[in-house]
């Protein structure tokens, strides 16, 4: 046969026809030297061919190959077609030739599915499987067919328009479940079901989009289907795979956001991710999308750069998520989904993708995809998060109230400084110029160890600012003369560095000489004020703790354990710098932290802020109540309102840590049994969290302690997230009482001029659900809702529809900003606003136990036709309460005006009589000091407090009778029983301790009164 003409253009390989016997021959060419001979039989080598023989040709770039006979049987011609086929699309970069290559000759499959069982072997590895690639191929070439019928099972689910799918996806899972079945030890069976359920897990793909030409495949998994995994498991996973990049998107719920990063941990990217995810899920809480994170590498041998990695990772993304056309959910073409509409997908900058929001924002516009600009915030159109310091301004908030609780104003009062960063990067850059009192002793980032053993904070306040307004700076870029004696800046490659007396004694240390890992270790233990981390890693540990619990390798050499740390406040600008265990530790050994997740909420806030007020911005200029052209101006008129409005969140959830450790003592019993329900939920890992077992929560009732502040920064984030998925759940978000929840939600401005975007948010619905779950759990701590189901059988929705109620005819956020602003010190401040939670909480408890027992309709018989709506209750209740206690009440003058109203509205009589007549009943009867600081004085176990609380309401109920009584000219007391309770009630005050018992006798005497 002669040989065919062959081109000097492009990459060919034809095979021979053999039918005489002879051996197989191949004839290949490849233009421009693009190849040489060496690469080419390796190539052939790879898909089971070797070369015995070769013979260049008289055309330039063409040659004949010799195949060697094997021991199996010659390829038949169809196979070696897709062999040839192979050849050419691994020249032309679109298809990797590597050891994977040989199971087109094997199980006679394309290349295009031998790409898909190579990107599902690498997510198994990535998944935790415990196999490497390399072995898990072994398995397959081991089982032959195997991998055919995983192809076949994938093409039968998901190739479009199939006809009778049910029918082939049968068919080819029974030829898959055989081959698994057969398997014969654990790790080939172990590797055989992790890639079936690999396409099992699988909801969605771009395989077959755009004719399947596609140079990378996505694919969106359902995490929970798959065989391998750890603790962590998210709700929905997108797996990116091409020759260039690979990465993971994972979300906790369907609507997430997160950053996405370019990661430096090639091997394990996605555990990186996933703890990342874990803690974006608690950091998410207060606002409304659910926690998420993505990754993505370069992979090895790849020439593609960043830019061009990260974009081929975002069109991945977008390809399996739905697209909103005239207002409905839309399906990509040529793409079968198993999972239901899914059309919110937001993302954000992160370490090594800080500018590329447009970069993402221009693929999303490419797309037509529904959010526009406000798919990637932050771009040139968005929020500059570094320009605005907003992430380290948030985190300052946190560090500053921890300082004010130690007595010490960081804005007057010289501190300091011990940091993780340089000066160029947004968050530590940005927190070191928020004080000029700072006196930064020493830091380290990944190129430097800086020294300052006694700084001026005037002129190195100065000399930071410079640095942070250098492009790229370092510490090597530190004027030497503004560091004091001793001092100085080394590359962390040096050999070792020197230590003078002034840096030994700002360190604590004794060594005169140290290596760069060790001198980074006494910085992480310095004897400083404040450990400000503003970097990237983990460095500090449980000592309970292995390195590989941190599950950052690159810094084992440099990681030290909590309880060596000495610093007396801990700020966690940047993300995961302790491990869980390690917040513990600290906090036991009396450091004061919370935890990354509250200390750097602000960015995440700030880019959910901007996502929705684009979404009502746009509707509004699509609506042609706003022009195009005042878009961006109003985006920008509105950042220091969003500024303002994410740096009160984080003042919040502050104040509601300091709240809930003032309390905590008293409130062990019942932050216990928080922690059973939500580990019975699922909703946190009682070890993973670091949240103490039962054996030590006894040992710290003994003790009369309560729970550390990173163990309550959990359980209130936990909380919120629980809250929320309830209430997402109810109808009460749908109520007009809750409108405050929604429209506070945006700068006054935009609802202004973009209101009818705002009335018409797709959601809207959601932002009241997380404003509300918030505030709620914010005011109230963590665990109040969990304490009304157990009293009462109510619902979350019941409760927060009690808390609606309270806050808007009481107007108790208007009590907390008086309270906020009277400028008391931070304990005082605490302590103030501990006693409005117990006033609201009591008065929730009124409603709650009146609309259970419908004893509110019977007392507002006639006032309206449905008296339980959140609604009805604001408008029934708003009017006497307000006569009652007029323009501006202080949170005592709260207590009993639920009770006081109803009263007055069931006799017809003045609220402020009905007010009136119960101060002067509770004065005369010694009770205030009781009903003030019942919540706090109740110790004991679970039934204890759930007996006393049970009493409480009963005093409280013949409070109330005793107080109609009054109203009515009720006769004197003739039998002395007035002074016998005052009695028993001084005596009770003065032993200051109440339990069920003597509640019970307090609450028998009232009865008697009530007679």
């Amino acid at each position: 046969m002669s040989a065919p003409s062959l081109s000097q253009h492009t990459t060919t390989l034809r095979f021979l026809d053999s039918a005489d016997g002879s051996p197989l021959g191949c004839l290949a060419s490849w233009p421009n030297h693009r190849f040489t001979l060496t690469d080419v039989v390796d190539v052939l080598r790879r898909f089971g061919l070797h070369v015995s023989d070769h013979r260049p040709l008289d055309e330039p770039g063409a040659h004949h190959f010799t195949i060697a006979p094997s021991g199996t049987a010659a390829p038949d011609a169809g196979v070696l077609d897709l062999i040839a086929d192979a050849f050419v699309a691994g020249a032309e970069g679109r298809t990797d030739i590597d050891d994977f290559s040989i199971l087109v000759l094997q199980e006679g499959i394309s290349w295009r599915w031998v790409d898909l069982i190579r990107a599902a072997v690498r997510f198994l590895a990535q998944a935790g499987i415990g196999l490497s690639p390399t072995y898990m191929l072994g398995c397959l070439t081991a089982t032959p067919g195997y991998a055919a019928a995983l192809a076949a099972l994938f093409d039968a689910r998901f190739r479009p328009g199939l006809p009778d799918r049910e029918a082939a996806v049968a068919a080819a899972a029974s030829a898959v479940a055989g081959h698994i079945d057969r398997a014969a030890t654990f790790d080939l069976d172990r590797t055989l079901r992790g890639l079936r359920s690999f396409v099992d897990a699988t909801l969605r793909t771009n395989w077959f989009q755009s004719g399947g030409t596609k140079p990378y495949a996505s694919f969106k998994l359902d995490p929970s289907a798959l065989t391998v995994g750890g603790a962590i498991v998210p709700l929905r996973e997108i797996y990116v795979h091409s020759r260039d990049v690979e990465g993971v998107h994972v979300r906790a719920e369907l609507v997430a956001r997160g950053g996405l990063r370019f990661s430096e941990r090639p091997e394990d990217y996605r555990t990186e991710v996933l703890g990342l995810m874990a803690t974006q899920a608690v950091k998410n809480a207060p606002i409304v999308p659910g926690g998420a994170k993505g990754a993505f590498v370069i992979r090895p041998g790849s020439t593609a750069d960043l830019t061009t990695a990260y974009t081929t990772f975002i069109r991945g993304l977008l390809d399996v998520v739905d697209n909103v056309v005239d207002g409905a959910p839309t399906t990509p073409a040529d793409t079968v989904a198993y999972d239901g509409a899914d059309a919110y997908l937001v993302v954000a900058a992160d370490k090594g993708t800080a500018r590329m929001s447009d970069t993402a924002n221009a693929v999303a516009a490419e797309y037509g995809y529904w959010l526009g600009d406000a798919f990637a915030s932050g771009g040139s159109a968005g929020y500059d998060h570094k320009a605005m310091g907003i992430t380290a301004r948030g985190a300052w908030v946190a560090v500053r109230h921890r300082f004010a609780e130690l007595g010490h104003d960081v804005d007057t009062q010289t501190f300091t400084v011990a940091g993780i960063g340089d000066m160029s990067g947004d968050v530590f850059g940005n927190g070191m110029l928020l004080s000029d009192r700072i006196r930064l002793v020493a830091a380290f980032d990944h190129r430097h160890i800086f020294l300052d053993p006694d700084p001026d904070p005037d002129a190195s306040h100065r000399e930071r600012a410079r640095l942070f307004a250098l492009p790229r700076s370092s510490w090597a870029d530190y004027d030497p003369a503004a560091i004091s004696a001793g001092g100085g800046v080394w590359p962390r490659t040096a050999k070792a560095v020197p230590l003078s007396a002034a840096a030994r004694a700002a360190l604590g240390i004794d060594a005169e000489t140290q290596t760069p890992d060790e001198l980074i270790k006494a910085v992480l233990r310095a004897p400083v004020d404040l450990l400000w981390n503003g970097g990237v890693g983990t460095y500090v540990k449980a000592s309970g703790e292995t390195h590989g619990d941190a599950a950052d390798p690159a810094n084992d050499r440099v990681r030290v354990d909590a309880c060596e740390v000495r610093a007396r406040i801990v700020g966690e600008g940047g993300n995961l710098g302790f491990t869980r265990a390690a917040r513990v530790e600290y906090a036991r050994h009396g450091g004061r932290c919370d935890g990354d997740f509250i200390d750097n909420a602000a960015g995440v806030a700030t880019s959910d802020r901007e996502v929705n007020i684009k979404i009502a911005v746009d509707r509004a200029v699509a609506a042609g109540t706003l022009a195009p052209g005042q878009r961006e101006t109003l985006l920008a008129a509105v950042t220091d309102d969003v500024a303002e409005a994410v740096l009160t969140a984080s003042r919040d959830q502050v104040l509601a840590l300091g709240c809930s450790e003032h309390d905590a003592p008293a409130l062990l019993t019942q932050h216990e049994r928080l922690i059973e329900d939500l580990v019975r939920a699922g909703r946190i890992a009682r070890d993973g969290d670091g949240l103490p077992p039962t054996a030590e929560i006894r040992e710290r009732s003994r003790a009369g302690t309560g729970l550390l502040r990173p163990e309550l920064a959990v359980l209130l984030a936990q909380s919120k997230n629980v809250v929320a998925s309830e209430l997402a759940a109810s109808s009460l978000p749908d109520s007009p009482a809750c409108t405050p929840w929604a429209e506070n939600y945006f700068p006054a401005e935009i609802l202004a001029r973009a209101g009818s975007g705002v009335a018409e948010h797709p959601l809207r619905r959601e932002i009241v659900v997380a404003s509300l779950a918030d505030e709620l759990v914010n005011r109230l701590g963590p665990g109040a809702l969990y304490r009304f189901e157990e009293r009462f059988g109510a619902a979350t929705a019941d409760s927060a529809r009690a808390y609606v109620v309270v806050s808007r005819v009481l107007h108790t956020e208007d009590i907390r900003t008086r309270i906020l602003a009277a400028g008391s010190d931070a304990r005082s401040t605490l302590a103030e606003l501990s006693a409005l939670a117990r006033v609201v909480e009591a008065e929730m408890a009124w409603l709650l136990r009146h609309t259970a027992r419908r004893t509110l309709r019977d007392v507002l018989a006639g006032a309206c036709d449905d008296a339980d709506t959140p609604e009805a209750l604001v408008a029934l209740f708003a009017a006497p309460v307000a006569a009652a206690l007029g323009d501006r009440p202080s949170a005592e003058a709260c207590r009993g005006a639920f009770a006081n109203a109803a009263v007055a509205l069931r006799l017809g009589t003045d609220p402020a009589r009905v007010a009136a007549a119960r101060d002067a009943l509770i004065d005369s009867l010694h009770l205030r000091w009781l009903l003030d600081g019942f919540a706090t004085r109740v110790r004991g176990s679970y039934w204890e407090a759930m007996g006393a609380a049970a009493l409480r309401d009963e005093i409280s109920d013949r409070l109330d009778a005793l107080v109609v009584t009054a109203l009515d000219g009720g006769a004197a007391d003739p039998t002395g029983r007035t002074h016998r309770l005052v009695r028993l009630l001084d005596r009770l005050r003065g032993e200051d301790a109440v339990d069920t018992a003597r509640l019970a006798v307090i609450a028998g005497e009232l009865r008697l009164l009530d007679r």
